[in-house]
């Protein structure tokens, strides 16, 4: 008698649901009957390397922009150390050679001093000599100047 009571409210169930339902579909939806499918999007990085760590599981829904999994970047990191590294190398080459720039500057300078410090003594010499001649000719001075000591 009880299976009997539970089929007997079991079919009153079924019926009430088939007169509650709804008839037809509210308007904008459309109904069918099919198979769906997902479609597969391949992902690929513009550089080559490992996966640290990834942060979906298969079968997710993700949006445009999500971090879906992190590099292991340590390569790429050593070769940025390497590159900064030569970078410096560069730069202290190039104050090297501006340091050297600038003490041959201060060598030409020192050298352009000593050539005119040179002409000078050549224009007093010049001017001693023409003296010299010219008093001599009127027999004021000797013409024999004694010349420095050598031993």
């Amino acid at each position: 008698m009880r299976t009997g009571t539970v089929a007997l409210a079991a079919g009153v169930v079924f019926v009430a649901c088939q007169y509650l339902q709804p008839k037809g579909i509210p308007a904008g939806f459309a109904s069918g009957n099919g198979r769906s499918e997902a479609v597969e999007f391949n992902v690929a990085t513009r550089t080559s390397g490992r996966i640290k760590d990834i942060l979906v599981n298969e079968g997710d829904f993700v949006q445009a922009g999500r971090v879906l999994a992190h590099m292991d970047t340590a390569v790429l990191q050593a070769q940025l150390r390497e590159a900064e590294a030569h970078l410096q190398r560069a730069l202290i080459g190039i104050d090297t050679a501006q340091s050297q720039v600038t003490a041959r500057e201060a060598e030409k300078a020192a050298a352009q001093a000593t050539v005119a410090q040179r002409e000078a003594e050549l224009d007093a010499a010049n001017i001693r000599l023409v003296r010299s001649k010219e008093l001599a000719a009127r027999s004021i001075t000797s013409r024999q100047v004694p010349g420095p000591v050598r031993n």
